[in-house]
């Protein structure tokens, strides 16, 4: 018997939001990534575009190391900049599994460090929910 595996979806990160036309906005994902669902973002300085936010400072990408949305859709950016649609600010509860990090985010101080960045803007991390 073959085994069924489903991707996650938006019930599987988005667990309490007040209200969307609040909470959400449309930006641009920087290319040359595939962007999952539950990525965290921090925006650039320069021109705008949001990536997903390095444990520190990239030059280049100056700006982007501060957590302030995360990803409502997978969104393939790999050849050009693409849109997607964010949780920007709150009241908003997402559950912790479902978030991924840059590769540098690489242990529970960092992760902590973002889950605290996206709380100042009322993206709450909940570990149960």
């Amino acid at each position: 018997m073959s085994v069924l595996t489903q991707s996650p979806t938006l019930g599987d990160l988005l667990k309490y939001e007040l209200n969307a036309n609040y909470c959400r906005e449309t930006i641009t994902l920087k290319s040359g990534t595939l962007y999952p669902l539950g990525a965290v973002l921090g925006q650039v300085t320069a021109g705008g575009a949001y990536r997903l936010s390095p444990a520190a400072e990239v030059t280049g990408d100056e700006g982007a190391e501060t957590a302030c949305a995360v990803l409502l859709d997978a969104v393939d950016a790999t050849s050009a900049d693409q849109t997607g649609v964010v949780a920007v600010r709150g009241p908003l509860i997402l559950s912790q599994a479902a978030l991924v990090f840059d590769a540098s985010i690489d242990d529970a101080a960092k992760r902590a460090d973002k889950h605290a960045q996206l709380a100042a803007r009322g993206l709450v991390v909940r570990p149960t929910a």
